[in-house]
């Protein structure tokens, strides 16, 4: 078990759950329900990819497409998650020119499909 990744997913998984949490018992009030499944949609992949970094903690990092879906999945999480979260709550916060962040999301997006790829290559390589 490497445990660089399983921190890392640790810390993510643990955001998730704060973010899951301050979602359903305090933003719920101040957002729009479509603003609600933006963030939802965050929470989402924010754990899908938790999981993920936690299956990878099983392979050694010093592979190298390995450690390269460890970032990828890692910096998908901040960028689409991240984006997501700042996106659903730009009205909220006043912060209107938030909205370029909306060609973020796409980016971590791509990151994750990446990842997943860079996973089942160092799998087939195995």
């Amino acid at each position: 078990m490497n445990r660089q990744i399983i921190v890392t997913a640790s810390v993510l998984g643990m955001l998730g759950v704060i973010a899951g949490a301050f979602a359903a018992h305090s933003l719920k009030q101040y957002l729009t329900p479509q603003q609600l499944e933006i963030w939802h949609t965050g929470v989402q992949y924010q754990f899908y990819h938790v999981f993920a970094l936690l299956f990878l903690s099983t392979f050694s990092l010093r592979n190298g497409l390995v450690r390269a879906a460890y970032y990828l999945f890692t910096f998908g999480i901040i960028f689409f998650s991240g984006s997501l979260y700042l996106l659903a709550c730009r009205e909220l916060s006043g912060w209107g020119w938030l909205t370029i962040m909306g060609p973020i999301t796409p980016i971590g997006g791509l990151l994750f499909i990446a990842g997943w790829a860079t996973l089942a290559l160092a799998a087939f390589r195995k």
